[in-house]
Parts: structure tokens; C-alpha cells; sequence
């Protein structure tokens, strides 16, 4: 077994706290991905399950093992980095078995372990190339196949795709997608980019300033988010949000120019996503920019509130620059957020 827990534990630098209190258990075998803005601590938080990070108080646990005061090379953890961090004057097959060879393993034994990482990595083609005659994508999977050799008990990804183009991103996401659904390890994945999370994880963590602000499987935190912080992060383009007034049985939202059957008082938050919101024919939206990325368009509205929309388009017909419009949407997928804490009214 396999899995990671983190009770209670805290990150200090001196005075100040950048971790506070995490709880988080990872199954055996699972995907998980921490996510969140620059700044939020979760690669803090993974290179203190890597090690790379003393542990100021709590307890991580890899298995049935306390591993919190363990050095990294006593976890069974291997981490793949943003930066390749390949030597330049060694092969492809050099650079994967490195590490096994220096902690004294066979020749034989290398070989073989390098043979099957390389095939599963579809690297067999580029064994005897030196890392200058790689592409960027190649260098990563060799990161990777560095990695497998090692037969870690759990693999640590530190934001691996953030040096790639565009292409290559969609490519290696696929990549590890396959390579996790072929060896069936443990992984923890850190991103800032929440399209990376949504495709590639089982389990999502959101984190904010050192703390969790929810966990759970990626449709489940689209769908059902905790509070304005995870319902605005996660979702691509993000979630609308506006003012609205609640008296007891309705919520008014002039941005929507609607009222919505919600027994809520006081100020509120309406959020939409854009797919549940459709332009229909009406003067009181102005459209400000379309964005057409083929099949689907985005339209950004601004209300007469002065309050910016957006609203997704599909087939023939989609709005223009300047274009005046109205608003519909799908109220029982409105969701309503407290506008001082921002947690979810439910």
C-alpha cells in the first residue's frame, strides 16, 4: 500500500506560517492534483511529502510509514520537476539508470529496468541521443522514465509541463494520463493551471494560502463547489458572478436583469457558468468582445449594472462587437455564495 496522509501539518518559516493545519488522505493508486494560485503553498506542501521540506509540525504518513522526519531518499518517493535537470554529457539510457547506479545496482539490473521504462515512455528510438538532440517533450518523458527506474512508491510531479508550448502540454498531459492508468502508482501532481487538474486527476485539492478549500473527484468540484473561491477557480472561462439581494422567498440580480425563487436574505453572490447562460433578443446587455474559437464562441457582456458576463455560443449565428443583447439562463444551475464570506448558500 501505497497512499499518502498528512495529519495536521504545518509549515513554518521563522514567524510566519504558510501552511496551516492541512488533513488530506491520498488512496493507494490514486491521482491526485493540488491546484491553485501562485502562492497557495502546494508546492510547498509536495516537497514536504518529497522531504525537500522539513515538516514543522504534524505527521505524513506513505503507507503505514511515519515518514515525516525521513530523508527523501528513505520515503520511496520520486519527483519530476519543473526543470529537466538531465546531464548534458549523458545518454538518454545514462540519464534514466543514473540514479539506480549510483546506489550500487547491477549493470544487468539497470539495463533491464531502463528497457522497460523506456518502452512504456515510447523512448527506445532515443537511448544513445544526448539530451541536446531532444525536443522539449522528449526531455520530460526522460525525466519521467528517471523516475519509473527508481520504483518509487509514490511519484511527485512539480508543475512538469510549465516549460512546454501549447502542443506539447496537451501531448504530455496525455502522456502521464496513460502512463498512470499503465503502472497504477500513487501520484501527486501540483498545477496552477486548473485545465491540467480537471483532465488529468481523480482527486482535486484546491488550496488558498496554505489552507484546503475542498477536496473531491473533478466534477464534483465543478458541479458542487464550496465557495466562491472554488467555484470561480475551477471551470474554464471562470464563473460569472453578481450582486444580488435576497427578502426571504426571492433574490433579485439587476445584472441578469431576474429574480431568482430562493428563500435567501440579505446580500448575496449569483453565479452562472457560462454554459448555462444563453444571448437572446433584448437591448440591455452591450457586447464588448466575442472570442470564436471554432464550434464554440465566447461573448463578454457588460450588464447595465457595469458588471462583465460572460456567456457561451454555439452554431451559425453568434453575436458581434457593439452588438446590444439580453440574457437568459438556467436558474436551477445559478448558484448563490454569501458576499462576505463567500462560502455556498445552499
Amino acid at each position: 500500500m501505497s497512499g499518502v496522509g498528512l495529519k495536521r501539518v504545518i509549515k513554518r518559516y521563522g514567524e510566519t506560517q504558510v501552511i496551516h493545519g492541512v488533513d488530506l488522505q491520498i488512496e493507494d493508486g490514486e491521482f491526485c492534483v493540488f491546484v491553485g494560485p501562485s502562492g497557495c503553498g502546494k508546492s510547498t506542501l509536495l516537497r514536504m511529502v518529497a522531504g525537500l521540506e522539513e515538516t514543522t509540525d504534524g505527521e505524513i504518513t506513505i503507507g503505514t510509514r511515519d515518514v515525516t522526519r525521513l530523508d527523501p531518499s528513505d520515503r520511496g518517493v520520486a519527483m519530476v520537476f519543473q526543470t529537466y535537470a538531465l546531464y548534458p554529457h549523458m545518454t538518454v539510457a545514462e540519464n534514466m539508470g543514473f540514479g539506480l547506479k549510483m546506489t550500487g545496482h547491477p549493470k544487468s539490473e539497470i539495463e533491464a529496468k531502463v528497457a522497460e521504462a523506456s518502452k512504456v515512455l515510447k523512448l527506445d528510438p532515443l537511448l544513445s541521443r544526448k539530451p541536446k538532440a531532444l525536443s522539449g517533450g522528449q526531455r520530460q518523458r526522460v525525466a519521467i522514465g528517471r523516475a519509473i527506474v527508481r520504483g518509487p512508491e509514490v511519484f511527485l510531479f512539480d508543475e512538469p509541463l510549465s516549460n512546454l508550448d501549447a502542443e506539447l502540454r496537451v501531448e504530455m498531459r496525455v502522456e502521464i494520463a496513460r502512463l498512470h492508468q499503465e503502472i497504477g502508482a500513487t501520484m501527486i501532481y501540483v498545477t496552477h493551471d486548473q485545465v491540467e487538474a480537471m483532465t488529468l486527476a481523480d482527486k482535486i485539492v484546491v488550496l488558498r494560502a496554505g489552507h484546503i478549500e475542498q477536496v473531491g473527484a473533478p466534477m464534483e468540484l465543478y458541479r458542487d463547489p464550496d465557495n466562491r473561491f472554488v467555484a470561480g477557480f475551477i471551470g474554464s472561462p471562470a464563473m460569472n458572478f453578481m450582486a444580488g439581494t435576497g427578502d426571504g422567498t426571492r433574490v433579485a440580480c439587476p445584472g441578469l436583469g431576474a429574480d431568482l425563487a430562493r428563500p435567501v436574505e440579505g446580500e448575496v453572490e449569483v453565479g452562472t457558468r457560462p454554459e448555462h447562460m444563453v444571448l437572446t433578443a433584448g437591448d440591455t446587455h452591450r457586447v464588448d468582445l466575442t472570442e470564436a474559437l471554432g464550434g464554440v464562441s465566447y461573448a463578454h457582456l457588460v450588464a447595465p449594472t457595469g458588471e462583465k458576463i460572460v456567456v457561451e455560443e454555439r452554431g451559425e449565428t453568434r453575436a458581434r462587437e457593439g452588438d446590444m443583447v439580453g440574457v437568459g439562463f438556467d436558474a436551477e444551475k445559478a448558484m448563490l455564495f454569501d458576499a462576505e464570506s463567500g462560502q455556498r448558500l445552499r
